[in-house]
């Protein structure tokens, strides 16, 4: 049978996994990295983040709740983070062949094939999620029997957000306020988050000169790969910090917000992808539960003196925000939105609105 088809995951070391295909029937190669969610797969798969990537989930048991219907309208998907399915492959132990969920269109097997994603099951990711932690993530490549199927492709070496950020300016809504949002890749739920809260919203490109728009707040959105590669992003940036308008971003966001106030970024050993990592608000008891989904992280000791770390991670210690000590600029590595993972930090949204108000 079709499903039960032989297949191997490669990694860059040498070191092998057998499992069988259940998705698109073709090799795959990328950046292999884990996620220890425990749902959310139709999020993760069409998180612009993971562009490049193959995708381990850790969770055992993947599919037995189906995936919902492709439905897109103004631009905005109904239940996905973005328009397409944004992983290079998914890795997974035990795939459910049969799905029971209200929301459930087709299988998820279904689903990697109509958008001809590789997918391999019976893969020992406890075993494979160890030797990422201890190798760190790694090149890799998910074929049928020669390694030389398909070429090794490296994302660390391209522009990530130029292949996943919108082509041309997308307005939506009409509230009180107006925000730019630079898209480098943003999940959609951050667009909901917005829209909600009575904002007419201006999607413009990772590159484009924004400082030519009106607006009442900026926003810098999540996104995949090296912030190296966003050097016009900073420098826009840069520009718009001449003024005073509140600032906020997420994820990359974070990271090129950093970089134009010169900080450094610099690339975690197998980075944060869960919706279990705990971060402390600087300066206060608070801990909030978090889901994210990112490679790189800004170097803390690196900050300007008129900026101070927002949030850090209770795990590694590692930088999780920044703020601005005198103006209206913040963000989170983070992803406050968090569809699908805790809500904890829903309120970020809140507090950028309450400074455009001011």
């Amino acid at each position: 049978m079709q499903k039960e088809r032989p297949m191997k995951l490669v990694l860059d070391d040498g070191t092998v996994f057998y499992g069988k295909s259940f998705g698109y029937e073709g090799a795959a190669s990328g950046e292999v990295v884990f996620n220890t969610a425990m749902v959310g797969y139709p999020e993760s798969l069409t998180d612009p983040s993971y562009s490049g990537q193959i995708l381990a989930v850790t969770f055992p048991l993947i599919g037995n709740y189906g995936v919902p219907e492709s439905s897109i309208t103004n631009s905005l998907s109904a239940f996905y983070e973005s328009e397409k399915i944004q992983v290079r492959g998914l890795i997974i132990s035990d795939y459910s062949f049969e799905y029971s969920h209200w929301n459930a269109d087709r299988s998820l097997g279904e689903w990697l094939n109509e958008n001809k994603i590789t997918g391999i099951y019976g893969i020992d990711t406890r075993e494979l999620t160890k030797t990422l932690r201890e190798k760190g993530s790694m090149l890799g490549k998910i074929v049928f029997e020669n390694e030389n199927e398909i070429e090794q492709y490296d994302p660390n070496l391209e522009n990530q957000v130029a292949m996943v950020s919108c082509k041309e300016i997308i307005r939506y809504g009409s509230g009180s306020k107006k925000v730019v949002m630079v898209d480098c890749g943003v999940k959609h739920n951050i667009l909901r988050c917005l829209l909600k809260r009575d904002v007419e919203l201006i999607r413009v490109p990772w590159d484009y000169d924004f400082n030519t728009l009106e607006y009442d707040g900026l926003f810098i959105s999540n996104g995949p790969g090296n912030p190296e590669h966003c050097e016009i992003t900073v420098n826009n940036i840069k520009k718009a910090m001449d003024g005073n308008k509140p600032i906020f971003g997420i994820c990359m966001g974070n990271q090129l917000l950093s970089k134009a106030g010169g900080a450094k970024t610099y690339k975690l050993k197998y980075g944060h992808r869960s919706h279990n990592q705990p971060v402390q608000m600087v300066n206060t008891n608070r801990c909030f539960i978090t889901s994210q989904n990112h490679g790189f992280a800004v170097d803390n000791n690196t900050l300007g003196k008129e900026w101070e770390p927002l949030f850090i991670n209770m795990n590694d210690g590692t930088n999780e925000g920044i703020r601005h000590k005198t103006k209206p600029y913040f963000s989170a590595q983070f992803h406050p939105e968090a569809s699908s993972g805790p809500t904890d930090t829903e309120f970020l949204f809140d507090d950028f609105i309450q400074l455009m108000n001011k």
